[in-house]
């Protein structure tokens, strides 16, 4: 992973680039036999494969079209689109705060369907209570150095969250058995929110399975992601976030979601490893 927004979305860039020079070789064309093709100045698509000029997405269009590879349209336009905003530091994300970031994916929260996310750190925010996520983004908060709004954050947070309980929206959620156990906020905090996860998972919506600290795996532990349906998920690191919309890409964490599911427990068995976490609580 590239060191800075700006060298990643570079590096994206030249991916795509590189991409579109080797479907234009595998057809057998030089760069101004494509430009004829495409009815383009000779100049444009020596710009776009040495990635001096980002395509367009009817210019990638174009270019498949030219090379007889429309099958490889959808997978560029992903990667060409996601080039900017692909990696993006939490620090720059939260600059004014973690309120507007909450309320501005209030959207894409709305707008999903089916929701499918695993935790390897922490609760889910979409299932975090507000005490859990006061004590959860008030040590984000001093961590970056970014402005305390926590307040109004985990107000925004619980709001985005009523898609949980309002609206047509289904949840699969996988969370190691260790989140269960990290002291992310104090322990009257963490035992409301152990509390609430027994309560939410008796949602018809609801599907929470719990991975087992001594399970046999076949998948190793991931960084956390959120799936959107299938058109994106965000993967979250400790520096940024990464959003993914190329289909390829996407299929791999569902691969991966799809692994980690088969070692999962749910229902009584679920419920049973929540429970031990409360009790060791005292």
């Amino acid at each position: 992973m590239s060191s800075s927004p700006l060298s990643s979305a570079q590096a994206a860039r030249a991916a795509v680039a590189t991409r579109l020079q080797s479907i234009m070789k595998d057809a057998g064309l030089t760069g101004n036999e494509l430009a004829a093709r495409c009815g383009w100045h000779k100049s444009k698509s020596s710009r776009i494969a040495r990635g001096k000029t980002p395509p367009s997405d009817a210019d990638i269009r174009a270019w498949c079209t030219a090379c007889n590879a429309d099958d490889q349209v959808a997978d560029l336009i992903a990667a060409s689109r996601n080039a900017e905003s692909m990696y993006v530091e939490w620090r720059q994300i939260h600059r004014d705060g973690m309120r507007r970031i909450h309320e501005q994916t209030v959207p894409l929260y709305q707008r999903t369907r089916t929701f499918r996310v695993y935790a390897s750190n922490v609760v889910p925010g979409m299932l975090q209570t507000a005490e859990y996520a006061t004590g959860l983004l008030r040590s984000i908060t001093h961590f970056q150095g970014t402005p305390d709004d926590v307040s109004d954050a985990v107000q925004a947070r619980l709001n985005r969250s009523r898609v949980v309980r309002e609206g047509d929206h289904r949840f699969a959620l996988l969370l190691e058995e260790a989140v269960l156990y990290y002291r992310v906020s104090d322990d009257a905090a963490l035992a409301g929110q152990l509390g609430y996860l027994l309560s939410v998972m008796a949602q018809p919506n609801v599907s929470l399975g719990v991975i087992p600290l001594g399970a046999r795996r076949a998948a190793w532990p991931l960084e956390a992601f959120y799936a959107f349906d299938d058109a994106q998920v965000a993967v979250e690191t400790l520096t940024a976030e990464i959003n993914l919309t190329a289909p390829g890409e996407i299929r791999t964490y569902l691969k991966a979601f799809g692994e980690l599911s088969k070692i999962a427990v749910r229902g009584p068995e679920a419920r049973a490893c929540i429970t031990r976490a409360i009790d060791s609580l005292g």
